[in-house]
């Protein structure tokens, strides 16, 4: 797993965690994920926090035996042997050939209870999926697979049965509700403690539309400009100089 601080987009300064309705469910969807030994679903639009949620959860959850693969835009098998190669830290040059490599991996995946995480895993298709149906269903193997990505990993995951019945839990993530947005973001960073509650939906509605990465990215350039301006204080004409740096109203 990733450093902590890394989960934050931007590697934000004074970010905290949050315990908003998404972490926790997906805290509790991860813990029964573990016990039955699954797999799961963890879908939504980009920046609404599927990554830091699941990486917040197995912290807690499985620390020492969790690993992540991050994979490249369509890959393949192949790929998926790689990046689990590499995630694991196995010794030695990759077998050549794909049966020695399964049985490899097999093994290896064989000797302790894992939990294996595909992040972006909107970039897989069909046989991609059907590469970790083959592993998870192995008797040898002892394993909980994660899958966290966009809606097209929900897509094409529900279009064949025999994926879709093999998912445990199924888990999407969207905006952050317009009614819990000033006591989550207050508590997310401390520039937003005095802010005027008001201004703090004002920018919701202009420029971060529930998204958690917007928000980062929008408090991030607030930092540079109340430092530039050696205030502590959030303004609206601060608030409007951060749109002009990302194209907001």
């Amino acid at each position: 797993m990733p450093a902590e601080r890394e989960d934050h987009f931007l590697g934000l300064e004074q970010a905290r965690l949050v315990g908003t309705e998404a972490l926790l469910t997906t805290r509790d969807n991860i813990e029964a994920v573990i016990g039955a030994k699954a797999m799961m679903c963890a879908y939504g639009a980009s920046g609404y926090g599927k990554t830091f949620a699941v990486n917040a959860a197995l912290r807690v959850l499985a620390p020492n035996i969790a690993y992540r693969l991050e994979l490249r835009c369509g890959p393949t098998p192949r790929d998926i042997r790689h990046g689990l190669f590499k995630a694991l830290r196995l010794p030695g040059e990759p077998p050549r050939r794909p049966i020695e490599f399964d049985e490899l991996l097999k093994g290896v995946l064989s000797e302790q209870f894992r939990v294996l995480v595909c992040d972006e895993a909107q970039w897989m298709g069909r046989t991609a999926f059907e590469y970790w149906r083959h592993l998870w269903d192995d008797r040898q193997t002892d394993i909980a697979v994660v899958f966290a990505g966009g809606d097209n990993c929900y897509k094409v995951l529900r279009r064949e049965p025999m994926l879709t019945s093999r998912i445990f839990i199924w888990q999407e993530f969207t905006r952050l509700p317009k009614s819990e947005v000033r006591q989550i973001i207050t508590a997310f960073h401390p520039i937003w403690a005095t802010a005027d509650p008001g201004l703090i939906d004002k920018v919701d509605a202009d420029a971060a539309h529930g998204s958690f990465r917007n928000w980062v990215s929008i408090t991030r350039h607030l930092m540079d400009g109340m430092k530039k301006q050696h205030t502590e204080q959030v303004t609206e004409d601060l608030v409007h100089w951060v749109y002009s740096k990302i194209g907001g109203m």
